[in-house]
């Protein structure tokens, strides 16, 4: 499908995006004076990309909103750097990196962001509908065709606890309709609505066209199973995420040879969600969940610090020991020697 009224990224991003991808939603990397620290911005595309990562998301909930804010003024500077990073790290040559920009705010907001991302080399833009809170299907629908004349569409079920909406069967079944949703990352926390995007991309004849993506952290490693979603675009890949691209793999060679499921995949599912939920802090309504990410980062050197926008922003009481449990528990979760052997080539 699509149209000229529709662009659509190039067929090999396309078809990417159809096998299925890790995804890391990129964080935004900060100094003490929370200014842009655009050696370890880089430094973690770097990572990403060398981690075995097939895209990355740049202005999502994980680079923090704030960018978008007339005092900070980093949407711009941070989407360039990231595409700009893709273009020129030598391990992405020769491969396709799907390079995802958020759209965020309401329609001419989200038009003039989608045309600074093509603009920057973006391929599909991860379209929020938070800014439109009290709108009806025909509103939302309407606004997504705006900004599809613009972009290629990565729908985005974004969960509630974070500022996203209740999105029914219906919206999606309509939403699937647009010709160019290339992709739709599902992230509301509930099985339920989770199957309502499903059944949505089905029943517009969507499926196999439309890649579906799990955003759903608490279970990442069962909605992969499922045989209906095929990569991840998440913010807990944002860390150990070489980790992640060997999980993914894995998944996709099960599915290749229609093996069993092995048990202890099973039991990995489990620990990936008990070490989200140290990272992310559900416990405290995920207020902790970007210095939580950062806080990993940290500790093994590609950030300085966990600093965000928000001088308020940190850890959670409680937040630190929980990554401390997590990191000894499940030491087989984490990337650090390959983090640690490749981080001078990163900072460089």
């Amino acid at each position: 499908m699509g149209s000229s009224e529709f662009p659509l990224p190039p067929a090999e991003i396309v078809a990417a995006l159809r096998r299925g991808l890790v995804i890391p939603a990129h964080p935004l990397a900060l100094d003490d004076r929370r200014r842009l620290d655009e050696r370890r911005q880089r430094a973690l595309t770097r990572y990403y990309i060398d981690a075995g990562a097939g895209g990355i998301a740049v202005g999502v909930h994980t680079t923090q909103f704030a960018i978008r804010e007339p005092g900070v003024g980093l949407l711009e500077p941070v989407l360039a750097l990231a595409s700009r990073t893709v273009d020129e790290w030598p391990s992405a040559r020769g491969r396709p990196i799907v390079k995802v920009a958020g759209i965020c705010g309401p329609t001419r907001q989200a038009v003039a962001e989608a045309v600074l991302a093509v603009r920057l080399g973006f391929h599909a833009g991860l379209l929020s509908l938070s800014a439109l809170r009290d709108a009806s299907d025909d509103d939302l629908i309407a606004h997504a065709r705006s900004v599809a004349q613009v972009i290629p569409l990565f729908g985005f079920y974004l969960q509630p606890a974070v500022g996203g909406r209740t999105l029914g069967y219906a919206f999606w079944r309509r939403f699937a309709e647009i010709p160019n949703v290339v992709a739709i990352k599902i992230a509301p926390f509930n099985r339920y609505d989770t199957l309502d995007v499903v059944r949505g991309v089905i029943d517009a004849g969507r499926a196999g066209e439309i890649a579906l993506y799990t955003g759903n952290d608490d279970a990442i490693v069962l909605d992969l199973l499922s045989g209906r979603i095929c990569g991840g675009l998440l913010g807990h890949w944002a860390f150990w995420t070489s980790r992640a691209v060997d999980l993914l793999d894995r998944i996709h060679a099960i599915a290749r040879e229609a093996a069993p499921i092995p048990a202890d995949l099973l039991r990995l599912a489990g620990e990936i969600t008990d070490a989200n939920a140290a990272v992310f802090d559900p416990h405290h309504s995920f207020a902790g969940c970007i210095p939580g990410i950062h806080e990993i980062l940290r500790r093994q050197g590609i950030l300085r610090g966990r600093w965000c926008l928000d001088p308020a922003e940190d850890l959670s009481p409680g937040q630190a020991e929980e990554i401390d449990r997590i990191s000894a528990a499940y030491p087989h979760l984490a990337d650090d020697e390959f983090v640690a052997a490749n981080l001078d080539r990163w900072l460089a």
